[in-house]
């Protein structure tokens, strides 16, 4: 059990990252209050039959009157339309924070509508499924995770150490990158393999006669990975298309120059060349594995899950 590190904390948003701080916060008891908001009644009914918070309201201004920690769990999209909603109403020394896995557009959106009262400290924690809303969260989904802070230049420190520790409570190992550098970063380790999921598993939902019978029918670990990735939300992986495109897109670009290269290769039958790259990609895996990030159970892990 840890100590209470806010008397109050507003959640703007309630799906898998939101309602997954809830849990670690109930579990941990780092809130005297949650107050939860979000704009969608059944939405907000169902965080309240969860028991996911004290206090319940459609208004995200009405949220923060008295929070000294915000944290917006929106699609990346409304972050300056919520930051709008609640400039106003913020507790002068309290610290905003949001979830989004871009950065630059989110200060961008942000930033400007924010008095100099609060403290911004835009965050991502690296965690999440494929699932979303209240139902999907659960607690533990940070642990052992990294979560990213991007404070834009002046921010206060003590506001940044205290939700380094926050982050930290949760389980999380926290890191402090620059909002540009982070955006590239991210385009490659996630925003581009979900790009990929999503362009391979429509390659095959166009071939309707075959994605009918044998693509769905024999899906092998390769592909029933990838309808895992291309199964996340489409209105937050939309958004974060349209809000870090240029990083993106130049990650697509790589992308394509490489597939290019493995192309020629296959056509060349060059096996060293393959062989070189297979045993590069290869390396990188154990790598992950190595650093806590994933698991060398057999077959991910769904074996021993189907056990269950």
């Amino acid at each position: 059990m840890m100590a209470q590190q806010f008397e109050t904390i507003a959640l703007i948003g309630i799906g898998l990252i939101g309602s997954s701080i809830a849990r670690d916060i109930l579990d941990r008891q780092l809130a005297g209050t949650i107050v939860v908001s979000t704009r969608s009644e059944a939405t907000l009914k169902r965080a309240g039959e969860l028991g996911l918070g004290h206090r319940y309201t459609l208004s995200a201004a009405e949220a923060v009157k008295d929070a000294d920690l915000v944290i917006v769990s929106v699609p990346v999209g409304a972050s300056g339309a919520v930051a709008a909603e609640i400039a106003a109403h913020l507790k002068p020394g309290a610290i905003v924070t949001d979830v989004g896995s871009t950065k630059g557009s989110v200060i961008a959106q942000m930033a400007p509508h924010l008095p100099d009262s609060v403290h911004f400290v835009p965050g991502h924690p690296i965690a999440g499924t494929e699932h979303s809303g209240p139902d999907a969260g659960f607690a533990g989904l940070f642990r052992g995770r990294w979560c990213i802070l991007t404070p834009p230049p002046g921010t206060d420190e003590e506001a940044v150490a205290r939700l380094r520790l926050f982050w930290e409570a949760l389980g999380s190992m926290v890191d402090e990158m620059d909002p540009e550098h982070h955006d590239m970063v991210l385009a490659i380790v996630s925003h581009l393999p979900h790009i990929i999921a999503y362009n391979i598993v429509g390659t095959a939902d166009d071939l309707a006669t075959v994605t009918e019978s044998e693509v769905i029918k024999y899906s092998a670990s390769g592909f029933r990975d990838f309808t895992r990735l291309a199964a996340s939300d489409p209105t937050m992986w939309r958004d974060v298309c349209l809000h870090n495109k240029d990083a993106i897109l130049e990650m697509l670009a790589r992308f394509s120059e490489d597939l290019a290269s493995l192309q020629r290769a296959i056509r060349w039958g060059d096996g060293d060349k393959l062989f070189d790259l297979f045993t590069r990609t290869r390396a990188i895996r154990r790598s992950i594995i190595q650093a806590g990030q994933d698991t060398a159970m057999p077959d991910f892990g769904r074996h021993a899950m189907d056990q269950k």
